[in-house]
């Protein structure tokens, strides 16, 4: 089908590889996206150890801004070219698998909104907020070469990560929608996988910290402090292995949390938040592949209630490939 002859080794790290960083552009997505309602299958796999990964991607999004009765926010609607850059390498953690990634996003924002009764426009272009994770499997996923990797079998899997945003992306702290969030905010999660053949269930789970904007503005007024207390997020990922290297996934994700306070009074933002997805991977060559995904809400109280589509192109060499 590919036109390629490889042998068994070739073909069992084309499979790990497709899989293992098709979180990156998924994240460098959702950080425009207010940090929420992240999909992110084959967050947790073994991969050889000394891959290096470089994607770049497009998505574009589309949807609503819920906000609660009191906010001076009503009948936002929002639309956002997002594109990627990101770097991964897969590494050995004291004899487990892991891996550290880079992500940086780049948006072109354009919505309308009305604001204190008065009718808005905002269009704006500018970086994200970067982000930084380190991931480890502790457990089913040893560090292995490229030659040992080709015996590897996954049966039940589990691992951690954190990740750090920076605050560096665009921020006008005259406006009330930007794409960066002018905070930092750090995400610790923990995952589980387990195979039954082509099939792999993978649950997730993780709550993120954020710092305080000392610059917020609510479109009128600005210098104000916005505090937020933790959200938790819950994900899930069902995943079929079609073919070796080309494999597709159901996906959903739960957000909880997250209420506001800003300049001491608290707002009726607490977030229950519900997204589906799918996501279908696809080999090209050896060091090639590209992903195609589309994911919507199915439940939005408070936050961004959109619908998104995307593309990434994945590069992969060293390790041995």
């Amino acid at each position: 089908m590919f036109g390629l002859h490889w042998n068994r080794e070739g073909v069992f790290v084309r499979v790990a590889v497709v899989r293992a960083f098709s979180v990156l552009i998924a994240l460098g997505f959702a950080t425009a996206q207010a940090v929420a309602g992240e999909i992110e299958p084959r967050a947790y796999v073994n991969t050889p150890v000394g891959v290096n990964f470089l994607l770049a991607g497009y998505a574009y999004s589309k949807g609503d801004l819920a906000t609660p009765g009191a906010s001076p926010l009503k009948d936002a609607e929002i639309k956002m070219h997002t594109g990627v850059l990101a770097y991964a390498r897969s590494l050995d953690v004291w004899g487990m698998s892991g891996k550290i990634d880079v992500i940086v996003p780049y948006t072109n924002l354009s919505g309308t909104a009305t604001v204190f009764g008065e009718d808005r426009e905002r269009n704006v272009s500018g970086f994200n907020d970067p982000r930084v994770r380190f991931s480890v499997n502790f457990f089913g996923a040893p560090a292995l070469s490229l030659p040992e990797f080709a015996n590897y079998k996954q049966d039940f899997l589990a691992g951690a990560s954190v990740q750090v945003s920076a605050p560096l992306g665009q921020y006008d702290n005259k406006r009330l929608i930007n794409i960066g969030n002018n905070r930092w905010f750090v995400r610790p999660d923990i995952g589980i996988s387990r195979q039954w053949g082509d099939v792999t269930l993978e649950l997730a789970t993780g709550v993120t910290f954020f710092s305080d904007n000392d610059e917020y503005s609510n479109g009128i007024v600005g210098g104000m402090k916005l505090e937020q207390e933790p959200l938790y997020i819950s994900q899930f990922h069902l995943t079929y292995n079609i073919m070796p290297g080309v494999w597709a996934a159901l996906s959903g994700n739960y957000d909880y949390g997250g209420r506001t306070t800003v300049d001491g009074v608290e707002r009726d933002d607490f977030q229950k938040n519900a997204r589906l997805g799918v996501t279908v991977a696809l080999p090209v060559n050896r060091n090639n592949s590209i992903k195609l995904y589309a994911s919507t809400g199915v439940h939005t109280t408070v936050g961004n209630d959109y619908d998104l589509v995307g593309a990434v192109w994945q590069y992969r060499w060293g390790g041995g490939l």
